[in-house]
């Protein structure tokens, strides 16, 4: 049963990588919907979703990074990274709710939702649900904090020679099931229509600003004609 908490976490960011590059192949990040066709709550979750996803994200490698090995960052610290994992949860969440939900119930944009697309929004408030139960469970405290102890402890040792998979299969279910989900969103994440939110505007960008580099180019060699 180890070996899951190795060969799952390196599954799913394998189909991460790949994933992405086959949107990019395929539509270079364009989502499903076009801006055009989003109503006002869509075009307003396009943006509380991603703004309220990274920075709880921002907020999860904050507290990884200044706990310890047993306990919490210190205590302002601490309060202050929940204060804003809270608030950016719950943007985060009406987003997601506001970008998913009428595509999932409105017939004139059935074919462009997918069967992950259907899931994405209930493993996204499971992740928010599990992140809740796991941020206030009782049995942590500043001695003893078991996200530290078990999520950080394996995820940080991942991106090492030396992954510890003993810190996920001897952790509480609740700390187990965590982490499946959020395997699972790395796993599904390129192949839904999340997959544009973020890498979609980095490649846009780009691609602009290489336009923009050679439109100089151009005009010269056009002149010297």
């Amino acid at each position: 049963m180890s070996l899951l908490w190795i060969i799952l976490p390196y599954s799913a960011f394998l189909s991460f990588g790949v994933g992405h590059l086959w949107r990019f192949r395929r539509d270079r990040f364009h989502s499903y919907i076009a801006h055009q066709d989003m109503d006002r709550a869509q075009l307003l979750g396009s943006t509380a979703f991603p703004a309220g996803f990274a920075i709880v994200v921002a907020a999860r490698i904050t507290d990884m990074i200044t706990s310890g090995a047993h306990n919490r960052p210190d205590g302002a610290i601490y309060f202050a990274i929940l204060i804003v994992e809270v608030i950016a949860g719950v943007v985060a969440t009406i987003g997601a709710v506001l970008l998913f939900v009428p595509d999932l119930i409105a017939s004139p944009a059935q074919h462009a939702t997918t069967s992950l697309d259907r899931i994405t929004l209930p493993v996204l408030v499971a992740a928010l649900l599990s992140g809740v139960m796991i941020r206030f469970d009782p049995n942590s405290s500043d001695n003893g904090y078991r996200t530290a102890e078990s999520l950080f402890a394996w995820s940080r040792s991942l991106f090492t020679f030396h992954p510890r998979p003993e810190a996920m299969y001897d952790a509480p279910s609740i700390y187990q099931a965590r982490g499946l989900i959020l395997m699972l969103l790395i796993a599904i994440w390129p192949y839904t229509r999340l997959a544009g939110l973020f890498a979609g505007p980095i490649i846009r960008l780009g691609m602009r600003i290489r336009l923009e580099l050679r439109r100089p180019f151009r005009t010269r060699t056009a002149q010297d004609h």
